[in-house]
């Protein structure tokens, strides 16, 4: 549903407030000055402004005009409440759910309550995750990054929190312009793992399917090059395909398209994760090719998915759980002893299953 003309009005103001573009006790323009500028009536640039006072950015003065205010920065939140707020990519889906489930049950079992929300890796969700999570009050926010390997128009909401002492804990990822701690997987290594894997069972010529607008993608890439550099092999840039959170679906056809043509010979595909694994190899069961027969496939994060008995997928660890745990008692820790965070990462380790051949053996 689009959003009334009032509220894009609201947003467009306070972004520019955000992000100083208007100044603390700035007069702001009049109503019949937005009324020009944005070609709408009265009454809807004043519902627009009302919202504004309500939610303390601006401030009218009688006879005078309105005015930018601070008291949005103001922390009005109960102390007492103890809401720590939670922004992940995904609710649902894939590693999330385990993820979400060690943070709940370590927050509950400190007293505290759980404000959870999801951006879909979309800045525009994310923006009004952020501003919800201001006006919520929250004592402390961890949050999972929304497309972390490119540019991010909301990085002015996050000195806000600050302002406000609110600690921020990253999780899986996070956002090299900021200095934010993190806790996430050690995710050069898994690439690395993954990919030394099917070196050690003689295979050469390794695709790589990874993403390219999260952190992760980037860093997984990393660690097959590595792989490769270590054992003194060389990889071909033609065997390695990339996607973002649009185009996965067309890139996942074609790396299927391109196994099963033969238009690249490869023995094995290391892939971002579990879940694209189980997609390719649905796919490229349907062209009957055959795991691993036919070409060997490992995953990353060692998801539910990679422990179905069709799948039984050769991956690389992911405590979910317990990556949930840490960065809630993490963010605990932040509030209550005004502990300074870390950045951490956690260990990861190969699991071996059944989707790869061992070409050594004769």
């Amino acid at each position: 549903m689009d959003k009334p003309k009032y509220q894009i009005v609201a947003d467009e103001i306070k972004e520019k407030i955000i992000n100083k573009n208007y100044h603390i006790g700035m007069l702001l323009p009049t109503e019949k000055q937005f009324q020009d500028r944005y070609n709408l009536s009265r009454y809807t640039i004043r519902q627009a402004m009302d919202l504004l006072v309500s939610e303390g950015y601006i401030k009218k003065k009688k006879g005078s005009g309105s005015y930018v205010s601070n008291k949005y920065l103001s922390s009005n939140q109960d102390k007492s409440l103890k809401k720590i707020g939670v922004i992940v990519t995904y609710l649902s889906e894939y590693i999330f759910p385990n993820i979400i489930r060690g943070i709940e049950k370590e927050l509950k079992k400190q007293g505290y309550s759980l404000i959870l929300a999801s951006t879909n890796n979309n800045h525009e969700d994310e923006k009004q995750c952020l501003e919800m999570m201001l006006n919520q009050g929250v004592s402390g926010l961890i949050v999972e990054p929304t497309k972390s390997n490119v540019y991010n128009p909301n990085l002015s909401y996050y000195p806000l929190f600050k302002q406000r002492d609110i600690p921020i804990l990253m999780i899986n990822a996070n956002y090299e312009e900021l200095n934010l701690p993190y806790i996430a997987i050690d995710d050069v290594k898994s690439g690395y793992l993954a990919t030394q894997y099917l070196i050690d069972q003689g295979h050469e010529k390794i695709a790589l399917i990874t993403k390219i607008d999260d952190n992760q993608g980037k860093l997984r890439m990393k660690g097959y090059f590595n792989a490769f550099e270590q054992s003194d092999k060389l990889f071909k840039g033609e065997y390695i395909y990339t996607y973002n959170t649009e185009s996965r679906p067309k890139v996942i056809e074609q790396i299927v398209e391109h196994i099963s043509n033969r238009d690249i010979s490869v023995s094995a595909l290391v892939c971002y994760n579990d879940e694209i694994a189980y997609d390719i190899i649905h796919q490229l069961r349907q062209c009957n090719i055959k795991i691993p027969q036919d070409i060997s496939i490992v995953g990353e994060d060692n998801s539910i998915l990679s422990r179905l008995k069709e799948l039984n997928l050769t991956t690389t660890a992911h405590p979910q759980e317990l990556l949930g745990t840490k960065a809630a008692n993490l963010i605990i820790e932040a509030i209550e002893q005004e502990k300074v965070l870390k950045s951490e990462l956690i260990d990861t380790y190969i699991i071996e299953r059944s989707s790869v051949k061992d070409l050594k053996i004769i």
